[in-house]
This record gives structure tokens, sequence and C-alpha cells, in this order.
């Protein structure tokens, strides 16, 4: 299987992959805990293209996808100038999300998103996170350097999460 990650621009093709993977995802994270119903009401209305492609399209946010033999399987959006509570003055600080289907959650898929992130964030202070505390991934970003800084809840269903960060190396 060959597994790639890139940059992906906010068009019609990459909107439309970035949206066939936080479906599948999200039925995923919350099948356990929410109702099909309310996951069905959420994917309906709670996720909006038009407003996904304008996010995309500010020049401050970035999105990568990761595929493996063309399929879109993960995917990670980058959002520079993006605070969380308890940020240090003068520190410029990126809001990252990191998303892999269970079903090919792999460390080869893991690292190549992973690669391409961290690539893509050299340029600010500290990288964060909000991560739902029962997400798979949640360990893989601690051994990647990150540390919790508080428990605090996320997402459309409000389920417990951890607020992580991690500093950048500048040398």
């Amino acid at each position: 299987m060959e597994i790639i990650s890139k940059f992906t621009v906010g068009s019609e093709d990459g909107i439309s992959d970035l949206i066939t993977i936080i479906d599948s995802s999200v039925y995923a994270l919350y099948k356990e805990f929410v109702s099909e119903e309310d996951i069905k009401q959420y994917i309906e209305h709670g996720i909006d293209p038009r407003k996904m492609i304008n996010e995309l399209n500010n020049l401050s946010n970035q999105l990568i996808i990761t595929y493996a033999d063309q399929r879109p399987i993960g995917y990670s959006i980058i959002k520079s100038g993006s605070l969380y509570p308890g940020i240090a003055d003068g520190k410029r600080a990126t809001e990252i999300s990191f998303v892999i289907l269970p079903e090919f959650d792999s460390p080869e898929t893991r690292q190549s998103l992973w690669k391409k992130c961290r690539s893509a964030v050299s340029f600010t202070d500290e990288i964060w996170i909000n991560m739902l505390s029962h997400d798979p991934l949640l360990e893989f970003l601690k051994e990647s350097g990150f540390t919790a800084i508080s428990d605090t809840r996320s997402g459309p269903f409000q389920l417990p999460s951890h607020l992580l960060k991690m500093e950048i190396n500048k040398s």
C-alpha cells in the first residue's frame, strides 16, 4: 500500500476528500458514546462544505491529506495564529488537528501525516491540539512530544478531551 501525505487546497476535490474522512472518523470516534441518530444529524447539519472551503482558503490555514493507494484516509488542518487558554505572552501558537481513520491507523500512516504536519509548523513557537480522551491517536501525540496542559470537553458532543501542546525548537 502506497501511503502519501500532501498539502491540499480547499477546492471541491480537496473538500470532498476531507469530508469523506470526517464522516468516517466521526462515526468511529463517537459510536460508543452517542446514538447513531445523533451522529447522522451532526453529519447532515453540522458539517458545512462552504464554511470549510472559506476556512481553508484563509492564507493562515493549511490542509494536509494522507492517502493510501490514492484513497483519503487521514488529515491535519493547521491554523496559524490560533491561541489556546494559558499561552505565554509573545508566543506564536498554531492549532492542528490530527485524524487517521481507524482501519488505516498504522505506524507508517502516523509517521507520514506527522512528518508533513511537523514540517509545516516549523515557523511557530508552539503547536497545540484538543484531542478526545478516547482517541487512539492521543498516545502517539504524547510519544511525539506533546504534553497535556488541561482537561476539557470538545467536539460536537462535548466529550472529555485533553488540551495538548508542543514547544517547537528553533535550532
